[in-house]
């Protein structure tokens, strides 16, 4: 169990609770992210199937919101149905942004040209809808910089690179664009040392922090099944590299996460 001090509180602004892994104890994992101070998180979909799952879920618990929209490795299912249908599941309140979407060249699960196509395609929609984004991209940073360079050009309503993977240019980029980077697990991580020097150049009032639950579980617990309690040990980490006090990570990024996604003020 991950412990904080009481008065922190963490937003997770990517964790995936609607999928199976979950299934037999969600309950208790919500409870233990109260418990370790996380007050919201953020559930995208990755298909049409799982954005209506996390719309669901975001509709029975109060701290959950969801994100709609088509993962690369979903992009061949996107048509104009599927499309229909996010759309209407994105004017659902508890939806607080697209995605995610993005450009996936490391698994190729769909065609490269069906994932630019459904790419362009959601941030468009997302565009028209007045969402943020969040992308996925892995292998593929040229290419989503690219499309992301020409869809930013007009303004837009917010993009987070999610699990950040990016060289310093990379940021850079996305910090002249007006973009978040999302930086999750991987940051605890003893050999991401290329990470570790990119973190304390970012500056603090553009990160979010997540852990894409139940993905990329953070030191200790590389190897187990991640969950949001766990994001209190990626703020830890931060407030290393940035030589702060936790506290200070945990009221900055939840600033971030609250203004980014439009979310609810809580009650005092």
């Amino acid at each position: 169990m991950v412990k904080t001090a009481h008065s922190l509180q963490f937003v997770d602004t990517h964790c995936h609770l609607d999928i199976p892994q979950f299934d037999d104890d969600r309950q208790d994992v919500l409870a233990r992210s109260v418990q370790a101070g996380v007050g919201c998180l953020i559930n995208p979909g990755t298909d049409l199937l799982s954005s209506q799952r996390a719309v669901q879920l975001a509709a029975r618990q109060h701290q959950v919101f969801a994100a709609v929209g088509v993962h690369p490795h979903d992009a061949a299912t996107l048509d104009k149905k599927v499309m229909n249908e996010l759309c209407q599941l994105s004017l659902h309140p508890k939806v607080a942004a697209w995605g995610e979407i993005g450009l996936d060249f490391y698994r190729d699960l769909s065609p490269r040209d069906q994932q630019h196509k459904a790419f362009e395609q959601q941030l468009e929609k997302a565009t028209e809808l007045g969402l943020p984004v969040i992308i996925h991209q892995r292998e593929a940073g040229k290419e989503v910089m690219d499309l992301l360079r020409r869809w930013a050009s007009g303004g837009h309503p917010g993009c987070v690179l999610h699990a950040f993977s990016g060289d310093q240019e990379m940021a850079e980029e996305a910090m002249e664009l007006g973009f978040h980077i999302g930086l999750g697990g991987p940051v605890t991580f003893k050999n991401a040392r290329m990470l570790a020097q990119l973190v304390p150049l970012l500056p603090l009032d553009r990160l979010l922090i997540e852990t894409d639950a139940p993905y990329l579980t953070p030191h200790p617990y590389r190897g187990k099944r991640n969950e949001p309690a766990y994001v209190a040990l990626v703020a830890h980490r931060l407030a290393e590299l940035y030589q702060l006090e936790v506290d200070d990570i945990a009221r900055q990024t939840t600033a971030n996460a609250y203004r980014f996604f439009d979310l609810p003020q809580p009650s005092a």
